[in-house]
C-alpha cells in the first residue's frame, strides 16, 4: 500500500525528557525499544540515489518490512517538511528476497541500524531512534499536527531537518573524517553507544 510519508527529523539531547514531554501531550509507547536493521538496495551505478528513491529491507525485532521510498511530483526541496511516496509491506523472509534482489541486478549499498522507540496519539507517531552517532526523533504526521506537536515540545524551525540518515551519516563522515561506510553499531565502535532509555509501556 502506498501512501505519501510526511516528517520531519530532530536530535534529542535528554531522551528521557523526551520521553516526559510525549507522554504529557497524550502519546503512548506502542513499541518498547527494539532493535532495527535496515539494508538499502541500490544497482552497481548509484541509480535509486540518483533518483532520491530508496529500496529498502528492515528488520524490526523479529518482523521483515519491504519499502520503497521516492520523490512526490510535486516535492520541494525547500520544504518545511519532508514528504515521500512510501509503498510498504510485511515479507516473510528479508534474506530470500535479499537474495532475490541481487540476482536481479541490486546489491547492498548502505546498511544502518538503531534502536527505535514509538509513540503515537491519535494523529501520528514520533520514533526515538538510538543511532551509533547520536540520538534523533522523528515526527510522522500531518503538516499542522507536525507542527503544533513540535512547537509544545519546545522545538523551533532551526532544530527540525528533513535529513534522512544516509546524508547525517554523511555529514557526520565528513565531520569526523571517519572511512566506516556503513551506520552499525560495530563499524563505528565503541565510542558512540547508545542512550540506554528505559521504556515504559
Amino acid at each position: 500500500m502506498s501512501a505519501v510519508e510526511i516528517e520531519v527529523k530532530f536530535r534529542v539531547a535528554d531522551p528521557t525528557a523526551l520521553d516526559d514531554g510525549l507522554r504529557a501531550l497524550g502519546f503512548r509507547c506502542i513499541t518498547p525499544r527494539t532493535f532495527e536493521r535496515n539494508v538499502l538496495y541500490d544497482t552497481p551505478g548509484r541509480n535509486l540515489r540518483a533518483q532520491q528513491s530508496i529500496l529498502r529491507i528492515r528488520k524490526y525485532g523479529d518482523k521483515w518490512v519491504l519499502t520503497h521510498k521516492c520523490l512526490t511530483p510535486d516535492d520541494d526541496p525547500a520544504a518545511r517538511h519532508k514528504r515521500r511516496i512510501e509503498t510498504e509491506t510485511e515479507v516473510a523472509d528479508g534474506e530470500a528476497l535479499g537474495t532475490v534482489f541481487t540476482q536481479l541486478g541490486y546489491a547492498p549499498a548502505f546498511t544502518y541500524e538503531k534502536w527505535r522507540t514509538e509513540y503515537a496519539d491519535a494523529t501520528g507517531h514520533c520514533v526515538l531512534d538510538e543511532t551509533p552517532i547520536g540520538v534523533f526523533a522523528e515526527l510522522e504526521g500531518p503538516p499542522d499536527w507536525i507542527d503544533s506537536v513540535s512547537a509544545r515540545l519546545g522545538l523551533h524551525a532551526a532544530d527540525l531537518s528533513t535529513l534522512s540518515y544516509g546524508r547525517l551519516f554523511d555529514l557526520w563522515r565528513e565531520q569526523t573524517g571517519s572511512t566506516v561506510t556503513d551506520l552499525t553499531f560495530s563499524a563505528i565502535g565503541s565510542d558512540a553507544q547508545p542512550f540506554q532509555l528505559q521504556s515504559r509501556a
